[in-house]
Protein backbone atom coordinates (compact mmCIF):
# COMPACT_ATOMS: atom_id res chain seq x y z
CA UNK A 1 0.00 0.00 0.00
CA UNK A 2 1.20 3.71 -0.66
CA UNK A 3 2.76 5.51 2.04
CA UNK A 4 0.94 8.74 0.75
CA UNK A 5 3.98 10.73 1.86
CA UNK A 6 7.56 11.44 0.69
CA UNK A 7 9.80 11.00 3.57
CA UNK A 8 13.23 12.61 3.41
CA UNK A 9 15.96 10.12 3.84
CA UNK A 10 18.47 11.42 7.20
CA UNK A 11 20.50 8.55 7.21
CA UNK A 12 23.32 8.79 9.57
CA UNK A 13 26.65 10.50 9.19
CA UNK A 14 29.91 11.39 11.05
CA UNK A 15 27.84 12.13 14.54
CA UNK A 16 28.20 15.27 16.73
CA UNK A 17 29.01 14.50 19.99
CA UNK A 18 27.74 15.95 23.47
CA UNK A 19 31.40 17.06 23.97
CA UNK A 20 31.59 18.99 20.97
CA UNK A 21 31.09 22.86 21.11
CA UNK A 22 28.46 24.37 18.68
CA UNK A 23 28.12 27.59 17.28
CA UNK A 24 24.70 28.26 15.71
CA UNK A 25 23.97 31.20 13.29
CA UNK A 26 21.13 32.68 11.27
CA UNK A 27 17.37 33.20 10.90
CA UNK A 28 14.72 32.45 13.84
CA UNK A 29 15.03 28.84 12.85
CA UNK A 30 19.02 28.96 14.39
CA UNK A 31 17.33 30.13 17.43
CA UNK A 32 14.96 27.79 18.11
CA UNK A 33 17.57 25.12 16.98
CA UNK A 34 20.11 26.05 19.07
CA UNK A 35 17.81 26.26 22.05
CA UNK A 36 16.60 22.36 21.59
CA UNK A 37 20.19 22.08 21.55
CA UNK A 38 20.80 23.66 24.73
CA UNK A 39 17.84 21.75 26.52
CA UNK A 40 19.77 18.94 25.54
CA UNK A 41 22.61 19.85 27.72
CA UNK A 42 24.82 20.03 24.17
CA UNK A 43 27.73 23.13 24.82
CA UNK A 44 26.25 25.38 22.12
CA UNK A 45 26.16 29.32 21.89
CA UNK A 46 23.09 30.16 20.53
CA UNK A 47 22.66 32.67 17.69
CA UNK A 48 24.66 34.93 19.88
CA UNK A 49 24.11 37.99 16.91
CA UNK A 50 20.22 37.78 17.09
CA UNK A 51 18.00 36.92 14.09
CA UNK A 52 19.81 37.49 10.81
CA UNK A 53 18.34 36.55 7.79
CA UNK A 54 20.68 36.83 5.10
CA UNK A 55 23.63 35.20 4.45
CA UNK A 56 26.35 37.78 4.03
CA UNK A 57 25.10 39.63 6.72
CA UNK A 58 25.96 36.03 8.88
CA UNK A 59 29.40 35.83 7.33
CA UNK A 60 29.84 39.60 8.38
CA UNK A 61 29.55 38.90 11.66
CA UNK A 62 31.52 36.40 12.00
CA UNK A 63 34.22 38.28 10.42
CA UNK A 64 34.09 41.43 11.97
CA UNK A 65 33.89 39.17 15.62
CA UNK A 66 36.89 37.62 14.42
CA UNK A 67 38.61 41.16 13.53
CA UNK A 68 37.08 42.58 16.45
CA UNK A 69 35.68 45.42 14.13
CA UNK A 70 32.12 47.20 14.22
CA UNK A 71 31.53 49.45 11.48
CA UNK A 72 31.27 53.27 12.46
CA UNK A 73 29.22 54.16 9.67
CA UNK A 74 26.05 52.09 10.43
CA UNK A 75 25.47 53.61 14.00
CA UNK A 76 21.94 55.07 13.66
CA UNK A 77 19.67 56.91 16.15
CA UNK A 78 15.82 56.97 16.13
CA UNK A 79 13.55 58.81 19.24
CA UNK A 80 16.81 58.86 20.96
CA UNK A 81 17.66 55.22 20.92
CA UNK A 82 20.71 54.18 19.04
CA UNK A 83 20.71 50.92 16.75
CA UNK A 84 23.18 49.72 14.71
CA UNK A 85 22.18 48.26 10.94
CA UNK A 86 24.56 45.41 11.06
CA UNK A 87 22.56 43.85 14.12
CA UNK A 88 19.53 43.06 15.35
CA UNK A 89 17.16 45.28 17.26
CA UNK A 90 17.57 43.61 20.43
CA UNK A 91 21.02 45.35 20.65
CA UNK A 92 19.75 48.85 21.70
CA UNK A 93 21.02 51.76 24.03
CA UNK A 94 20.96 55.43 25.01
CA UNK A 95 23.59 56.24 23.94
CA UNK A 96 26.30 55.72 21.16
CA UNK A 97 28.83 55.11 23.04
CA UNK A 98 26.82 52.61 25.74
CA UNK A 99 25.83 50.55 22.63
CA UNK A 100 29.55 50.43 21.16
CA UNK A 101 30.44 48.62 24.07
CA UNK A 102 27.65 46.36 23.91
CA UNK A 103 28.34 45.48 20.67
CA UNK A 104 31.93 44.42 21.59
CA UNK A 105 30.97 42.37 24.61
CA UNK A 106 29.14 39.98 22.05
CA UNK A 107 31.85 40.51 20.14
CA UNK A 108 34.75 39.06 22.71
CA UNK A 109 32.08 36.73 23.47
CA UNK A 110 31.86 35.10 20.00
CA UNK A 111 35.75 35.74 19.31
CA UNK A 112 36.19 33.58 22.60
CA UNK A 113 34.07 30.64 21.34
CA UNK A 114 35.79 30.72 17.94
CA UNK A 115 38.87 29.42 19.21
CA UNK A 116 37.19 26.57 20.61
CA UNK A 117 34.40 25.64 18.58
CA UNK A 118 34.06 22.91 17.00
CA UNK A 119 30.39 22.56 14.81
CA UNK A 120 29.00 25.80 13.03
CA UNK A 121 25.58 25.66 11.83
CA UNK A 122 23.65 28.60 9.77
CA UNK A 123 20.40 28.72 8.79
CA UNK A 124 20.07 30.88 5.84
CA UNK A 125 16.91 32.23 5.67
CA UNK A 126 16.84 35.01 2.60
CA UNK A 127 18.24 36.39 -0.23
CA UNK A 128 16.78 39.33 -0.68
CA UNK A 129 18.97 42.51 1.22
CA UNK A 130 18.71 45.84 1.81
CA UNK A 131 21.62 48.30 0.91
CA UNK A 132 21.74 52.19 2.39
CA UNK A 133 21.79 54.52 -0.42
CA UNK A 134 23.82 56.91 0.90
CA UNK A 135 26.81 54.01 1.16
CA UNK A 136 25.45 51.11 -0.69
CA UNK A 137 26.46 49.19 2.10
CA UNK A 138 24.49 46.27 3.00
CA UNK A 139 22.12 46.30 6.03
CA UNK A 140 21.60 43.02 8.62
CA UNK A 141 18.36 45.23 9.70
CA UNK A 142 16.89 48.82 8.62
CA UNK A 143 15.40 49.51 12.12
CA UNK A 144 12.56 50.98 10.74
CA UNK A 145 14.54 53.95 9.06
CA UNK A 146 12.49 55.46 5.94
CA UNK A 147 12.53 53.00 3.44
CA UNK A 148 13.63 55.67 1.45
CA UNK A 149 17.26 55.34 2.48
CA UNK A 150 17.22 51.64 1.19
CA UNK A 151 17.44 49.96 -2.24
CA UNK A 152 16.16 46.62 -1.47
CA UNK A 153 18.57 43.71 -4.16
CA UNK A 154 18.50 39.76 -4.25
CA UNK A 155 21.94 38.63 -3.64
CA UNK A 156 23.28 36.49 -6.77
CA UNK A 157 24.89 32.64 -5.49
CA UNK A 158 28.14 34.06 -6.81
CA UNK A 159 28.07 36.78 -4.22
CA UNK A 160 27.13 34.18 -1.47
CA UNK A 161 29.72 31.97 -2.34
CA UNK A 162 32.54 34.47 -2.40
CA UNK A 163 31.32 35.75 1.11
CA UNK A 164 31.12 32.33 2.62
CA UNK A 165 34.56 31.28 1.30
CA UNK A 166 36.22 34.67 2.83
CA UNK A 167 34.72 34.14 6.50
CA UNK A 168 35.60 30.10 6.23
CA UNK A 169 39.50 30.79 5.25
CA UNK A 170 39.45 33.18 8.34
CA UNK A 171 38.14 30.91 10.57
CA UNK A 172 39.59 27.83 9.71
CA UNK A 173 43.02 29.45 10.30
CA UNK A 174 42.76 29.07 14.09
CA UNK A 175 39.84 25.79 14.23
CA UNK A 176 41.51 23.81 10.89
CA UNK A 177 38.93 21.12 11.45
CA UNK A 178 36.15 23.41 11.65
CA UNK A 179 32.98 21.33 10.79
CA UNK A 180 29.83 23.47 9.19
CA UNK A 181 26.53 22.56 8.34
CA UNK A 182 24.14 25.00 6.55
CA UNK A 183 20.73 24.44 6.71
CA UNK A 184 17.88 26.60 4.34
CA UNK A 185 15.35 28.01 7.09
CA UNK A 186 11.75 26.49 5.99
CA UNK A 187 9.98 29.84 7.56
CA UNK A 188 8.62 31.80 4.13
CA UNK A 189 8.99 35.34 3.66
CA UNK A 190 5.39 36.41 2.56
CA UNK A 191 6.80 40.19 2.67
CA UNK A 192 8.86 39.49 -0.06
CA UNK A 193 5.64 38.12 -2.04
CA UNK A 194 5.38 33.94 -2.34
CA UNK A 195 6.56 34.33 -6.19
CA UNK A 196 9.71 35.90 -4.60
CA UNK A 197 10.39 33.95 -1.51
CA UNK A 198 10.58 30.90 -3.90
CA UNK A 199 13.47 32.92 -5.72
CA UNK A 200 14.86 33.60 -2.82
CA UNK A 201 15.17 30.05 -1.22
CA UNK A 202 16.11 28.76 -4.92
CA UNK A 203 19.61 30.96 -5.11
CA UNK A 204 19.98 29.74 -0.80
CA UNK A 205 19.31 26.72 -2.19
CA UNK A 206 21.52 26.66 -4.70
CA UNK A 207 24.36 27.88 -2.65
CA UNK A 208 23.95 25.17 0.08
CA UNK A 209 24.35 23.04 -2.89
CA UNK A 210 27.69 24.59 -4.37
CA UNK A 211 28.78 24.19 -1.07
CA UNK A 212 28.72 20.40 -0.59
CA UNK A 213 32.43 20.09 -1.04
CA UNK A 214 33.28 21.82 2.42
CA UNK A 215 30.03 21.48 4.20
CA UNK A 216 27.32 19.45 5.03
CA UNK A 217 23.39 19.90 4.27
CA UNK A 218 21.19 19.36 6.73
CA UNK A 219 17.71 19.54 4.42
CA UNK A 220 15.26 21.58 7.13
CA UNK A 221 13.73 22.79 4.22
CA UNK A 222 13.03 19.83 2.37
CA UNK A 223 11.33 17.88 5.33
CA UNK A 224 9.04 20.90 5.58
CA UNK A 225 7.96 21.67 1.94
CA UNK A 226 8.44 18.16 0.65
CA UNK A 227 7.68 15.34 3.60
CA UNK A 228 5.19 17.25 5.85
CA UNK A 229 3.85 19.61 3.10
CA UNK A 230 0.42 20.40 4.72
CA UNK A 231 -0.82 23.39 6.05
CA UNK A 232 -1.61 22.08 9.92
CA UNK A 233 2.28 21.64 10.88
CA UNK A 234 1.98 25.29 10.40
CA UNK A 235 1.74 27.94 13.41
CA UNK A 236 -1.04 29.93 12.74
CA UNK A 237 0.33 33.13 10.58
CA UNK A 238 0.78 29.84 8.03
CA UNK A 239 4.57 30.96 7.49
CA UNK A 240 6.62 29.52 10.80
CA UNK A 241 6.69 25.53 11.35
CA UNK A 242 4.82 24.43 14.06
CA UNK A 243 6.22 22.88 17.55
CA UNK A 244 5.14 19.65 16.20
CA UNK A 245 6.82 19.96 13.06
CA UNK A 246 9.99 21.90 14.57
CA UNK A 247 9.77 18.65 16.88
CA UNK A 248 9.51 16.27 13.34
CA UNK A 249 12.69 18.29 12.09
CA UNK A 250 15.17 17.63 15.31
CA UNK A 251 13.88 14.43 15.41
CA UNK A 252 15.50 14.15 12.08
CA UNK A 253 18.38 15.67 12.65
CA UNK A 254 18.51 13.57 15.78
CA UNK A 255 18.75 10.40 13.22
CA UNK A 256 21.06 11.72 11.26
CA UNK A 257 23.54 13.31 13.24
CA UNK A 258 23.29 11.64 17.29
CA UNK A 259 25.09 8.26 17.96
CA UNK A 260 22.73 5.47 19.93
CA UNK A 261 23.97 6.06 23.19
CA UNK A 262 23.51 10.37 22.77
CA UNK A 263 20.11 9.62 21.72
CA UNK A 264 19.33 7.23 24.70
CA UNK A 265 20.74 9.76 26.90
CA UNK A 266 18.73 12.66 25.38
CA UNK A 267 15.30 10.34 25.81
CA UNK A 268 15.94 9.69 29.31
CA UNK A 269 16.88 13.81 30.18
CA UNK A 270 13.75 14.26 28.12
CA UNK A 271 11.90 12.21 30.13
CA UNK A 272 13.06 13.57 33.48
CA UNK A 273 12.60 17.27 32.18
CA UNK A 274 8.58 16.66 31.62
CA UNK A 275 8.68 14.81 34.96
CA UNK A 276 10.27 17.91 36.95
CA UNK A 277 8.04 20.12 35.07
CA UNK A 278 5.23 18.54 36.61
CA UNK A 279 3.57 20.75 39.50
CA UNK A 280 2.23 18.35 42.34
CA UNK A 281 -1.03 19.16 44.50
CA UNK A 282 1.02 17.94 47.26
CA UNK A 283 4.26 18.54 47.87
CA UNK A 284 5.08 17.04 51.24
CA UNK A 285 3.11 13.69 50.07
CA UNK A 286 4.97 10.47 50.55
CA UNK A 287 4.09 9.74 46.86
CA UNK A 288 5.62 12.96 45.36
CA UNK A 289 8.64 12.41 47.70
CA UNK A 290 8.77 9.34 46.34
CA UNK A 291 9.21 10.41 42.84
CA UNK A 292 11.54 13.22 43.76
CA UNK A 293 13.75 9.98 45.28
CA UNK A 294 13.89 8.24 42.06
CA UNK A 295 14.22 11.32 39.71
CA UNK A 296 17.39 11.79 42.00
CA UNK A 297 18.53 8.60 41.45
CA UNK A 298 18.16 9.16 37.42
CA UNK A 299 19.72 12.86 37.55
CA UNK A 300 23.05 10.97 39.37
CA UNK A 301 23.16 8.25 37.25
CA UNK A 302 23.66 10.24 33.77
CA UNK A 303 25.29 13.85 35.48
CA UNK A 304 28.77 12.02 34.09
CA UNK A 305 27.78 12.49 31.14
CA UNK A 306 25.97 15.77 30.78
CA UNK A 307 25.75 18.65 33.21
CA UNK A 308 22.75 18.35 35.24
CA UNK A 309 23.91 20.04 38.62
CA UNK A 310 20.70 22.98 38.47
CA UNK A 311 18.21 19.56 38.19
CA UNK A 312 19.59 17.72 40.77
CA UNK A 313 20.26 20.83 43.42
CA UNK A 314 16.81 21.36 42.69
CA UNK A 315 15.53 18.09 43.86
CA UNK A 316 17.47 17.83 46.77
CA UNK A 317 16.46 21.18 47.93
CA UNK A 318 12.50 20.17 48.05
CA UNK A 319 13.61 16.69 49.61
CA UNK A 320 15.28 18.43 51.83
CA UNK A 321 12.65 21.11 52.47
CA UNK A 322 9.96 18.09 53.14
CA UNK A 323 12.64 15.57 55.17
Amino acid sequence: MNSFRTEINCSPTQPIGLEQKILTMGSCFADEFGQWLANNKFTVLANPFGTTYNPVSIHNLLLDAFDDNIDQNLFTERNGIWFHHAYHSQFTANSKAELLTILQDVQKQVREFLQHVDVLIITYGTAWVYELQSTHQLVNNCHKVSANQFNKKLLSATEIIQSFNTVVQTIKKIRPELRILVTVSPVRHSKDTFELNTVSKSILRLVCHELQQHVDYFPAYEIMMDDLRDYRFYERDMLHPSAEARDYINQKFSDRYFKADTLKLIHTLNEIQKALAHKPFQVASAAHQHFLKDTLRKLESIQHQVPVTTEIESVRAQLTAHA
